[in-house]
């Protein structure tokens, strides 16, 4: 049950166009939701209340058994999901439903006592009022409708990746742009059909899950959305981002040249894992949605229990919301300017990425972040032990194995040199802070239950 929720959220990702923040935020109220339903239900997981901030006491049942926690679960994520996700696309409302009806149904079959089933329903559905009543504290509602004007320098981000380069972005009610050498646009028998059609036209402009704006700045207040365990955005720190010049010596220099070089000889092993960890947002369930999918493999393949499960989900949310959180509190801080920008204006005036470069500041690199701090959750339940991940095989990349978590992260990480959207600086800087919030996060966990026992 739970890693069923799991994946589908990266569906609604990926249906919805979210941006990679606006992902994990969904993700990490959801995760909440799973938890606090099986907590609640089973009475064997300790409750949230110390472990993440601002949350409220949530209720629990009366006396063990009494509730189901499947169908406690099923009903508070349902409830999350709906408000969190009110302005969906109706396929994706629908999608919600079904899946909710069908985990009922399994129990109901299963023999739950009509009492029970009741019980379980109004236990759920007050823990998802609280969840959701938790949600609409944390600022997100603030950082709505305001208006961005990026500063301007010549060191400072600017966006001016070509529209021609985006696949999912660049439609109209009559045309669409599909660049065939990517494996992700590349539309196929599984793939084809109502939901890749509603994928593919525009969404309308909605203010809780708008669809990225790669013509614009993305997110650019991020960073003032309540951290869900870091005790602030900046708790962990990154040094400064290299300072802009022209000087052939310069650091910043020195990054776009080997940026530049990569590119010119670019390995096909290399192009493989820029497209593979590409996780453009509109195309894939975005970055924050590549790690739900992998921790929801490893539910099912190490045949975790329930509650190891939401435990895992949980905390991997959690670690990859407050990375983006730190991310781009420092994105928009430093705004640095992009590879492309900098090797075009003083390299190479005809150079491209190999993947579009996306809507914010380059420093540090927001999927190495995120990356890095959930495979400090994964690493910390399940070890440093080897895995394959499959989860953009229905994008048309054969699935990748790797000897560990980190390793992982590493590669995901330096996907974004091979892609030419990150500088080497930004990749070791987003990795250390990355590192520095999962063992947050988990220092976070040990410690409150640890004070309830």
């Amino acid at each position: 049950m739970v890693s069923t929720w799991a994946r589908s959220l990266y569906g609604v990702m990926r249906v919805e166009r979210l941006s990679p923040p606006v992902a994990s935020r969904l993700a990490a109220y959801a995760t909440a939701a799973m938890y606090a339903g099986l907590a609640a239900g089973s009475g064997e997981l300790p409750p949230l209340t110390g472990v993440l901030n601002g949350i409220p006491d949530l209720p629990r049942s009366v006396a063990r058994g009494s509730a189901d926690p499947t169908l406690t679960t099923v009903a508070a994520v349902r409830l999350v999901l709906d408000s969190l996700l009110g302005e969906a696309l109706p396929t994706t409302r629908s999608a919600i439903a079904r899946l909710a009806d069908s985990l009922s149904s399994a129990r109901v079959r299963a023999g739950v006592a009509a009492q029970v089933r009741s019980r379980s329903d109004s236990l759920g559905g007050a823990i998802g009022v609280a969840i959701v009543g938790w949600s609409r504290t944390d600022r997100f509602d603030a950082t709505r409708g305001r208006q961005y004007v990026p500063p301007v320098g010549p060191g400072l981000w600017v966006n001016d990746a070509p529209a021609s380069l985006y696949a999912t972005q660049n439609l109209s009610g009559v045309s669409e742009l599909v660049a065939l050498d990517n494996p992700a646009n590349q539309l196929r028998g599984a793939n084809v059909g109502d939901r890749a059609l509603v994928l593919s036209r525009p969404k309308k402009a909605v203010r809780t899950i708008p669809a990225v704006d790669m013509a614009g700045a993305s997110e650019p207040y991020w960073g003032e959305v309540r951290p869900f365990a870091l005790t602030r955005w900046d708790e962990c720190a990154v040094p400064e981002s290299p300072a802009y010049s022209t000087d052939t010596g310069s650091d910043l220099r020195r990054n776009a040249a080997e940026v530049h070089a990569t590119r010119a000889n670019l390995t096909p092993e290399q192009r493989t894992i820029a497209l593979y960890w590409a996780d453009n947002a509109g195309e894939s369930g975005t970055p924050a949605g590549h790690w739900i999918s992998i921790a929801a493999q490893m539910v099912d393949e190490r045949a975790l229990t329930a509650d190891e499960a939401a435990r895992l989900m949980l905390l991997a949310a959690v670690a990859q919301a407050d990375a983006f959180i730190a991310s781009w509190g420092y994105k928009y801080r430093f705004n640095l300017i992009r590879p492309r920008t900098y090797i075009r204006r003083l390299i190479d005036p005809a150079w491209e990425p190999l993947i579009p470069t996306p809507p914010f500041p380059e420093f540090p690199a927001g999927h190495s972040t995120q990356s890095a701090a959930a495979a400090e959750v994964l690493t910390a339940f399940l070890g440093d032990t080897p895995f394959t991940d499959s989860t953009s095989v229905s994008l048309g990349h054969a699935a990748r194995s790797f000897p560990s978590f980190r390793a992982a992260a590493d590669e995901a990480g330096m996907s974004r040199i091979y892609g030419g959207i990150h500088f080497p600086v930004g990749n070791t800087s987003g990795s250390e802070l990355g590192r520095c919030i999962g063992e947050k996060v988990m220092e976070r966990w040990r410690r409150s239950v640890k004070g309830q026992k």
